[in-house]
């Protein structure tokens, strides 16, 4: 029996890709207005940008419970005795915390590693394709564990919000610094490091802040993968000038626009963009 790969919902996957190599997505649970909602099962990225930026109602999230995780584990042991569950930053949510503890209730069933991957979206995707391509491939639990924990350092998240009000309403802000930063015109310049959404820079306009994801990715010696992240993956005269400076650095390489899924969106806000990438090692 070859081993199981199992990930959340904040995880930037295709569905088809999802289908093919057999990965379990359990949902975050999501409360927009009056109603109830599972990430990716009844809420998609367009009818929550209906429900939430056009009718301007207010969302929550929250974790897959340890139960949800139980069930997911338990189901899965009547076909593997091996899981690999790899998650959204720890630092980000308690989705980590409530899969170790259902791993917890398996002891002596089924061997269950858990992996905070530190990132999220397209770089949660990666560690989980690599790790599924792997299981599929028959290598052991082991080996993909390591594998994944190898691929970690190589994945880096930078972006910039238009509104402070979502970071701060998340807790990645102080209510203070959201004032000043709204009052001055200040759009953060982050990154994801260890999990921990950090600021590099302060911008002004967007043009500065495109001009920040250029040189950011101008440091690198080479690149596996990029994609570019907004709020909905179409193309824009914006995108495509940021695409066409990319390629002006690394001539060739194809960039996507992805967008992230609902669960970031309820704490980064519509307007935020920015860009993921695998180095090549």
């Amino acid at each position: 029996m070859s081993v199981r790969v199992v990930t959340d919902s904040t995880v930037y996957l295709s569905p088809d890709l999802v289908r093919k190599l057999d990965i379990t997505v359990v949902p975050f649970h999501l409360r927009i207005g009056d109603r109830n909602y599972l990430d990716g099962v009844n809420l998609d990225n367009d009818e929550f940008h209906h429900l939430v930026y056009e009718q301007g109602l207010q969302p929550s999230t929250s974790s897959p419970t340890v139960e949800n995780f139980r069930r997911v584990y338990e189901g899965l042991n009547r076909k593997t005795s091996e899981i690999i569950s790899i998650h959204l930053a720890e630092t980000l949510s308690t989705t980590l915390n409530n899969a170790q503890q259902a791993a917890g209730m398996l002891l002596g069933q089924c061997h269950i590693e858990t992996v905070d991957s530190k990132t999220v979206s397209l770089g949660l995707g990666i560690l989980v394709e690599a790790a599924a391509r792997a299981a599929a491939a028959g290598r052991p639990l082991d080996e993909i564990v390591r594998l994944v924990r190898g691929l970690i350092s190589q994945i880096y998240v930078v972006f910039f919000s238009e509104s402070l009000a979502y970071l701060e309403s998340g807790g990645r802000i102080g209510h203070a610094q959201a004032l000043l930063g709204t009052i001055l015109g200040i759009k953060p310049f982050l990154t994801l490091e260890e999990g921990e959404i950090l600021p590099i820079e302060k911008v002004r306009t967007r043009e500065q802040a495109l001009e920040k994801l250029v040189e950011f990715v101008a440091e690198f010696d080479a690149i596996k993968q990029l994609a570019i992240v907004k709020g909905k993956a179409n193309l824009t005269e914006e995108t495509d000038q940021l695409i066409e400076r990319l390629q002006g650095v690394f001539p060739g390489l194809e960039i996507p626009v992805i967008s992230y899924g609902p669960v970031l969106a309820s704490h980064i806000g519509p307007g935020t963009l920015g860009i993921i990438v695998q180095e090549d090692s």
